[in-house]
């Protein structure tokens, strides 16, 4: 019956035209990944002289190295990231205008600019004036500058989300702002932006690829490597697909975790009501009146 609030049920006609609809959609997927497959043996990408040099332990030492490179990198631009969020979210929350523009401002521009400018940004604009940066750096800097900027808008609007009527209960008891913000709106609002922040931190990991462009040696820029090797017949497509792999498992167990964080803060502490016998409501009430 909840389900039937927001939208009419499907009748007969509609649902054997979502049957039929979904049995095409499976069916046109199923073709499209056949024929890939096909094209694949076709020019012959699974032949084993393409898959040979995965078995040899230095490969996949460099393999190991490249996504090594590729989670510091994250790490290190998340947690960044999600301070830097904080920051200007909170600065753009703040009822003074001084805090308030300025974040604001800043938050919007770099929003705005494509991340791989402000990678090129991060490296090559102190080499102009003759400062050394390491490549991790450069990354992490624009990594951190717009995903970051993405993360404040999510944590503000997660707080403003959370109804008024809680702000002005906080302040009825006598709790400052940041205690406000702190004890009561936080708490609430995390719940519904950890979706939205997981997503954005998904996409951080994957845009760490875009450090190739500086020779930063991420898990990219070793599988093209790799894939470039002659005696192997120049495995490019066998690569990529092991590197897609393991971006795909990574992102994955991402996505576990903030189901099970989640499924986890859902859980609240049940309490069974106790019956009050007659007599102590009696006792009670003949004590309220005295």
């Amino acid at each position: 019956m909840s389900s039937s609030v927001l939208y009419d049920l499907p009748g007969p006609r509609a649902r054997l035209r979502n049957r039929i609809l979904s049995v095409v959609s499976i069916a046109a997927i199923v073709a499209l990944v056949a024929f890939i497959i096909y094209k694949f043996n076709e020019t012959g990408q699974f032949e084993a002289r393409k898959w040979e040099q995965f078995q040899y332990a230095a490969v996949q030492r460099e393999l190991l190295t490249g996504l090594w490179a590729t989670l510091k990198a994250a790490g290190i631009a998340t947690v960044l990231a999600l301070l830097f969020g904080a920051v200007f979210a909170s600065a753009r929350l703040s009822d003074r205008w001084v805090l308030r523009a300025p974040a604001t401002f800043v938050v919007e521009l770099f929003r705005a600019i494509p991340l791989l400018i402000l990678i090129f940004f991060g490296y090559y604009v102190p080499l102009q004036y003759g400062w050394s940066i390491d490549k991790l750096w450069a990354l992490v800097i624009g990594l951190t500058l717009y995903n970051g900027s993405v993360l404040a808008e999510i944590f503000r609007a997660g707080i403003n989300a959370v109804p008024y009527g809680q702000t002005e209960g906080a302040y009825a008891i006598g709790l400052r702002k940041n205690q406000v913000l702190r004890l009561i709106l936080l708490p609430q609002a995390f719940r519904s932006m950890l979706p939205a922040i997981v997503s954005q931190l998904v996409v951080l990991l994957k845009d760490t690829a875009l450090g190739f462009i500086i020779t930063y040696p991420e898990l990219l820029f070793v599988g093209k490597q790799i894939g470039g090797r002659l005696p192997f017949g120049l495995p490019y497509v066998p690569t990529y697909l092991i590197v897609a792999a393991i971006y795909i498992s990574i992102c994955g167990l991402l996505s576990i975790l903030a189901w099970w964080l989640q499924k986890r803060m859902g859980r609240m502490p049940k309490t069974a009501a106790r019956v009050v016998p007659s007599q102590d409501v009696g006792d009670n009430a003949g004590a309220a009146a005295a």
